[in-house]
């Protein structure tokens, strides 16, 4: 997150919400279970995703993102939807306020070894539909993302 970070640090008041723009992908394992990873920073699970540098397209954040979080090379994202508005306001641990404006891709195609980068990822775990943690052990952010999912595709 090198711009929005940098950004912050620029700004009079650093307490003033930014507008976040995002990328993120579900991603489904060999068996069709969704891979959620346990992040660092608030404990919670959630989609590799993050924030776009200048310069990237949405997929390139998602693809970068998955790289980086989880170690998997993403190939033939699908577009699955747009997410902005007061849903996706969120308010980091360290108190950094954002407004979401997220693209999420699916994926069921990729290279690499399923493995968090010990940075931002503590642990990363494939779940099925019934299995996924309650919503309350989900990433803010990605609780509409993952309701969304759950009711519109099978896994």
């Amino acid at each position: 997150m090198g711009y929005i970070i940098n950004l912050r640090k620029e700004l009079k008041n650093s307490n003033r919400p930014l507008i976040m723009t995002s990328a993120g992908v579900l991603i489904f394992d060999e068996n069709n279970k969704l891979i959620l990873q346990r992040r660092s920073d608030n404990k919670m699970w959630g989609i590799p995703g993050g924030s776009m540098e200048p310069g990237e397209t949405f997929e390139e954040v998602a693809i970068r993102e998955a790289q980086e979080e989880i170690n998997l090379k993403v190939k033939n994202l699908k577009l699955f939807d747009v997410f902005s508005g007061e849903q996706c306001h969120y308010t980091y641990p360290n108190g950094d306020e954002i407004y979401n404006a997220s693209v999420i891709y699916i994926c069921n195609e990729y290279e690499g070894e399923i493995k968090g980068d010990s940075i931002e990822t503590i642990d990363v775990q494939s779940f099925s539909k019934n299995e996924l943690p309650s919503m309350d052990k989900i990433n803010p952010p990605d609780r509409i993302v993952i309701s969304k999912a759950k009711k519109e595709i099978k896994f």
